[in-house]
């Protein structure tokens, strides 16, 4: 007999989200210079939780020029002061987590134990990492004295709101640049707390603005003639559109695009440990993550095993308030995202491939898609060649490891991989045949702030993350 799980809600009161936020720019929040604002949504409840400045091609001048302002002292102090400075923002992140862990889950939709054990410790180890490299820039390995570029203008996306304003702005500070950032128009709450997080720690006015808007607001950062250096994470159509507008300006860039990442499962792997790391690796953060493995390639004679156990395991996922620690699958983050889930679903069934999702009673109010998916899948179907960015899992099969490596190289994207077994060696031969920037072995959805990160393909280019990310942010 299974037991209930009573609920375990996170206390809101933590939190003290003001009616509504202005940009922050030269170390103060203002309007936007046209008055126009918008809102953001709770997509577990629908419920408006603020009013948010929309910024204009005005307010990002002015952003950029308050950072090349800014850049000339900042650059010019010793490694060891900026590290200080970074240092002091990791130890205030680690000290205001729970807050921060609270707000990421209201403006997102995503479980509170995801940002509470995953998020928010990565964002703190991020600043704690470059804090450690800022004196030691000589010693990287691009050669002497490298230096800073100068302003980097930095667009982020709402899957991981807070995780990747670390990736992009720990590395720029610690190189000795200043940052302009514009975060996602349906997150944009916890980029604000962390400019009062800026303000607390102390740092110099203008070293980092947040100027909040929609596509808009980034298109205009990403054209303006005082960036030095664009760093976008988002969609690959987007991601093409900056290359073009970036393209024979002489600024630097490094996109982090989308991805289809493949998990193959061989015969010999230990099937529990698999299905726990399919389970990670498709619906963590409802399947919205960009190395998300969304195909399963699982070895023929060993299928059926598998998907009996992974729909178990399914089973006991529970979907529904993501402040509830109980929670496993929270909301979809936007009207729109659910709407594209549901539209390469319903494809995925029109195509002829088998639906199957677990029973769950899902919210009234919010946006919601239960744990999904499909068999019968073959490398024609769309959602086995689309990035869904929800959690629908593709399953297809393989016979022999040339096949296996085949097939998840047959895509257009190539960020992650996954392999289960217990061969070493079948790891290690498998791993250096796959076109895929990072490969787990396994394990799935592994993050360390010392590994570099990023894709091949149409999945983008550059690394963020570990000693890599620093050459994005300096002149060598």
């Amino acid at each position: 007999m299974a037991f209930e799980y009573a609920p375990a809600p996170e206390s809101r009161s933590v939190v003290d989200i003001a009616p509504s936020y202005g940009l922050f720019i030269d170390g103060e929040f203002r309007e936007a210079s046209d008055g126009k604002v918008f809102k953001t949504v709770s997509p577990s409840t629908e419920e408006v939780l603020s009013e948010v400045a929309q910024a204009s091609a005005e307010d990002v001048d002015a952003a950029v020029k308050a950072a090349r302002k800014a850049f000339e002292k900042w650059s010019a102090l010793p490694g060891a002061e900026r590290a200080k400075y970074l240092f002091r923002i990791a130890r205030i992140i680690q000290e205001r987590s729970r807050e921060l862990a609270v707000l990421e889950t209201l403006d997102n939709g995503k479980p509170i134990k995801e940002t509470r054990d995953a998020d928010l410790p990565l964002v703190a180890a991020h600043f704690f990492y470059y804090a450690g490299w800022a004196d030691k820039l000589d010693h990287a390995g691009f050669g002497p004295g490298p230096k800073p570029l100068g302003v980097a203008g930095q667009v982020i996306p709402w899957n991981f709101p807070l995780l990747m304003l670390a990736w992009k702005i720990a590395p720029a500070l610690a190189a000795g640049n200043t940052v302009v950032l514009k975060p996602a128009e349906t997150t944009p709450l916890s980029a604000l707390f962390f400019a009062d997080i800026c303000r607390q720690a102390g740092l110099p006015k203008g070293v980092v603005n947040i100027l909040t808007g929609d596509g808009t607001t980034g298109a205009a950062l990403v054209a303006h003639d005082g960036v030095d250096k664009v760093a976008f994470t988002g969609s690959t159509a987007v991601g093409k559109a900056i290359a073009r507008t970036v393209a024979g300006t002489g600024k630097k860039l490094t996109l982090e695009l989308g991805g289809k990442g493949a998990n193959i499962v061989f015969d010999d792997a230990p099937i529990d440990q698999a299905v726990e790391g399919i389970i990670n690796g498709i619906f963590f953060n409802q399947g919205q993550v960009c190395c998300a493995g969304s195909r399963l390639l699982v070895q023929e004679s060993i299928q059926d095993e598998l998907l009996d156990a992974l729909k178990r395991r399914m089973s006991t996922l529970r979907v529904g308030d993501p402040l509830d620690k109980n929670t496993d699958v929270g909301a979809i983050n936007s009207a729109e995202q659910l709407a594209r889930i549901r539209a390469l679903a319903d494809s995925g069934e029109a195509e002829g491939a088998e639906r199957w999702a677990p029973v769950c009673e899902l919210p009234a109010n919010g946006y919601w898609f239960a744990p999904t998916l499909f068999t019968g899948v073959s490398q024609a179907h769309r959602i086995a060649r689309e990035e869904i960015f929800g959690p629908v899992l593709s399953v297809l099969t393989f016979r022999t490891p040339a096949e296996a490596v085949a097939k998840a190289n047959n895509s257009e994207y190539g960020l992650s991989a996954g392999i289960w077994t217990e061969k070493g060696s079948r790891m290690l031969a498998v791993a250096s045949k796959l076109r895929a920037g990072v490969v787990w072995a396994n394990t799935f959805n592994k993050f360390d702030p010392t590994s570099p990160f990023g894709g091949y393909k149409e999945s983008g280019f550059g690394r963020e993350g570990g000693r890599h990310g620093l050459e994005a942010y300096l002149d060598v």
